[in-house]
């Protein structure tokens, strides 16, 4: 749904937890099909050396216009998120100088003149400021900066920086102080360790994903794939793997609903969902402030915790306790406004996770389901196998496994429409997309069950017939 076709308002929309999810949305039936708008979406699957290739391309693009040592283009690329527009317009139209320095590179068209000599004494050796121990100028090297070290200090100081702390493009000079980013072409000539060179080329390569906005890791465990698309767009792309996730944020495929507000479900998910229910049995909240409060003794006279409150009340009926006197075990102000007002407060945050919990459960449901369905393709699998025996053909099965593929989408759009129903404003549209919902459901349902019968030759017939007709 384009945001174009949203709308706002102080709406109650279940929230339990965070004041800001209070809106609803507005849904626009005659919105184009998805599946119209994927076709338009380009995407590219790059392996790990078509990734590093394209890195080089990269490179070699800029260094086309802009005379510079391929490793500083490296550094200023990484800079700027590895967009070659931003940096060329930065280079040509802003302080090239302050440019270098954001960047942490020296500027090679400057070299700087506060650059020490090396301090070669009488002996014809120069020290180590870490190790403190002398040596002759051949085993000393240092970068741009001039802070020059023995090659068995660089060494160590690279490889704690690769391979305890992960630390890739953002490896800066070993001396105190300076920020000077040390180059790919020093750290590869300067580690002998091949194991730690190729951690090293991988954490170069996974932050050239990273940094790259028009770049993504597939998000399918264990796979080294990643998709290149020429722009942006919350839209599906499919991994060679057949995994398909949303490019813009990662996640798997959550049509009819947006990235943020699956971000913000997710969250709410997380900060909710497992003290939700303990919350409903055994808590109140303050009449005055909201705050959610757990009696912990037997005196019905609580008062609020919350150091803005300070509110005094009674458990029972939860109005202002001042009123009680010595009778509060009669609470014979049930009837009275201010009581009434915040039983009225109490069961509105009641009703209100009551309705979260609602489309919590029956999204859960939904991907526990899916979780199931996966399994579906073992024994579907082993069901192929016995048909072709009954002299079925190869092509006449696969009806089964494209019925899987469907059950399984269906699986996950349901999920979504969850949590789509859950942000959505209460209107005639919206009980159009409940109606619609139903509908995928009943199939939804009708076709896992078709799919765990068991098959004979008897009912074949019957089931390819009602499965065809159901995925169709």
């Amino acid at each position: 749904m384009d945001s174009d076709d949203e709308s706002f308002d102080e709406h109650d929309s279940g929230n339990v937890s965070s004041g800001d999810d209070d809106f609803a949305m507005d849904v626009d039936i005659n919105q184009p099909a998805r599946s119209q708008q994927e076709e338009d979406y380009p995407f590219e699957v790059l392996t790990t050396e078509e990734i590093v290739q394209h890195m080089v391309d990269c490179i070699k693009d800029v260094n086309t216009v802009v005379e510079i040592p391929a490793t500083t283009t490296r550094i200023l690329l990484n800079h700027f998120k590895w967009d070659k527009e931003k940096l060329m317009e930065r280079f040509y139209d802003g302080d090239q100088e302050k440019l270098f320095k954001d960047a942490h590179v020296i500027n090679p068209f400057r070299k700087p003149s506060t650059v020490s000599k090396p301090k070669i004494k009488k002996s014809g050796t120069e020290d180590c400021e870490i190790c403190y121990s002398s040596f002759p100028p051949s085993m000393m090297t240092g970068l741009e900066c001039g802070h020059r070290f023995c090659t068995q200090c660089w060494q160590e100081y690279l490889t704690t920086k690769i391979v305890e702390e992960g630390l890739g493009q953002s490896i800066a000079c070993a001396a105190h102080g300076c920020d000077i980013l040390v180059d790919d072409v020093t750290v590869m000539r300067l580690v002998q360790d091949s194991r730690v060179k190729l951690k090293y080329q991988h954490l170069i390569t996974n932050s050239f994903v990273e940094c790259n906005r028009l770049l993504r890791w597939c998000t399918s465990a264990d796979c080294n794939y990643a998709i290149k698309v020429q722009y942006v767009d919350p839209r599906p792309v499919t991994c060679k793997c057949n995994h398909m996730f949303c490019f813009e944020c990662g996640e798997n495929w959550h049509d009819p609903v947006q990235c943020r507000l699956l971000r913000k479900w997710i969250k709410k998910c997380d900060d909710d969902s497992e003290t939700s229910n303990w919350i409903a049995a055994n808590t109140k909240e303050c009449p005055k402030c909201n705050v959610t409060i757990e009696k912990d003794g037997g005196c019905n006279h609580m008062v609020c915790k919350n150091q803005n409150c300070k509110y005094d009340f009674c458990w029972v009926c939860l109005g202002s306790w001042e009123p009680h006197g010595s009778s509060w075990y009669n609470c014979n102000r049930y009837d009275e406004d201010e009581a009434r007002a915040a039983r009225d407060a109490q069961e509105k945050f009641r009703s209100s996770l009551a309705r979260y919990l609602h489309y919590y459960n029956r999204y859960m449901n939904h991907m526990q389901s899916l979780k199931f369905e996966h399994k579906l393709y073992a024994s579907v699998k082993a069901k192929m196998e016995e048909m072709q025996q009954h002299n079925m053909s190869w092509i006449e099965v696969q009806f089964l496994k494209k019925a899987v593929d469907i059950l399984c989408q269906c699986r996950q759009t349901l999920m979504c429409t969850y949590v789509f129903a859950y942000y959505l404003r209460k209107n005639n549209q919206s009980m159009i997309f409940e109606d619609n919902q139903k509908d995928l459901e009943t199939a939804t349902e009708k076709l896992s069950e078709y799919l765990e019968r068991d098959i004979t030759s008897e009912n074949l017939a019957d089931i390819k017939q009602k499965v065809q007709d159901k995925y169709r």
